[in-house]
């Protein structure tokens, strides 16, 4: 087959009589392989949960239980405001209380016996109903009391402050003596273990991170800047929506954080396998030509001649790239094809497999030239 359109790349015409020897080619044999999609990213450390402490009273501070920077349990005491007020109504509520209870029993006495005299007919319907009223009356203030004295003492619980949840104390800025009200920020406290890393993924990744987490947990690694600690964990949320403009999904993986490797605020770098693409077709990435006529490799047809063969790459992983069109049986051409046309004739100075080198680098470092 001749192109009379097509050159070598070096545009030099053959000077023995219009007929161009064979172009040395080195090939390669496809090889077939599951090829796990690893995603990386730039990602940002969060908690899962930071509060904001503030009075839900006007008081002054009393004490401060804890210090800056300290680690507390769900339900420590950290701050007691001065309770000598509400103290008060609550012994003033309880006391109410005790005298409806008193009260209330004096009437149901006289009801009972005003019930006792009706049937002996020594008293009126009426003074009996009159009683009956008295002890209704009384029993709904005595339940109305104990309701005050339930929310005096819930306001008396107000100037105990303690920690909603595990997690670190961050700046305290109040003292004892300090005056506070419900506006005022007593400190934080922020969850660190577990703790999660914010990132974004491509849109095109969406697919691939839904079906596998249908399957289980997604396992995501994060690696500190500067650092070779890595920190494992899975993940843990994908957004709703998709960003239009930027074309990107965010999601979220968490971590268990025990040693307090990971931080809120730290930029790290995330990698996850979105999923795996079985027995695929696996080839080096400078055996692949992209230009305005499409994808493709050469090959080797049965005639020693070159041939084109369309591709479309499925994913790019160090010197290697997973790639469709492809049936395996091919012998790609990856060296000597600067020189070559369709149809051209080739010999063949060596083979090997993309499993000669580590797929996931380049073996010496530097990309072979095509």
């Amino acid at each position: 087959m001749t192109h009379h359109s097509a050159e070598p790349a070096g545009g030099h015409k053959p000077l023995n009589g219009g007929q161009q020897g064979p172009t040395t080619v080195r090939i390669v044999a496809p090889v077939r392989q599951d090829v796990p999609v690893v995603l990386q990213a730039n990602g940002t450390v969060t908690p899962i949960s930071t509060v904001d402490l503030h009075p839900q009273t006007t008081s002054t501070i009393s004490k401060v239980h804890i210090k800056e920077g300290q680690f507390v349990k769900a339900g420590e005491l950290m701050f007691t405001l001065d309770d000598r007020s509400e103290r008060a109504n609550v012994d003033k509520a309880q006391a109410q209380v005790e005298r409806d209870r008193a009260a209330l029993a004096d009437y149901e006495r006289q009801y009972k016996r005003a019930l006792e005299l009706l049937d002996k007919k020594f008293i009126a319907q009426g003074a009996v109903d009159t009683l009956k009223s008295q002890v209704d009356s009384a029993r709904a203030l005595l339940n109305a009391d104990i309701a005050a004295a339930r929310a005096a003492s819930v306001d008396a619980s107000y100037t105990a402050i303690r920690a909603p949840m595990n997690g670190r104390v961050g700046a305290i800025n109040v003292y004892p003596g300090s005056l506070v009200q419900m506006t005022t920020l007593l400190t934080s406290v922020t969850q660190l273990d577990p703790i999660t890393v914010a990132f974004t993924l491509p849109e095109t990744a969406l697919a691939g991170l839904m079906a596998a987490q249908r399957e289980g947990a997604v396992p995501v690694q994060v690696k500190l800047d500067n650092s070779s600690l890595a920190v494992n964990g899975k993940l843990s949320f994908i957004d709703n929506t998709v960003d239009p403009v930027a074309g990107v999904i965010r999601v979220k993986a968490q971590f268990d954080n025990k040693d307090t490797a990971l931080w809120p605020g730290q930029y790290v770098n995330t990698q996850l396998t979105s999923h795996v693409i079985k027995d695929a077709t696996v080839i080096p990435q400078n055996a692949i030509i992209s230009n305005t006529r499409g994808t493709f490799v050469y090959a080797v047809d049965k005639d020693q001649s070159a041939k084109v063969v369309n591709i479309k790459r499925l994913y790019a992983f160090g010197e290697k790239a997973a790639v469709s069109g492809l049936n395996g049986d091919e012998q790609v051409i990856v060296d000597g094809k600067q020189n070559l046309r369709p149809g051209g004739k080739v010999r063949i100075a060596s083979a090997e497999t993309p499993a000669d080198k580590p797929a996931d680098a380049p073996a010496d470092g530097t990309k072979q030239k095509g």
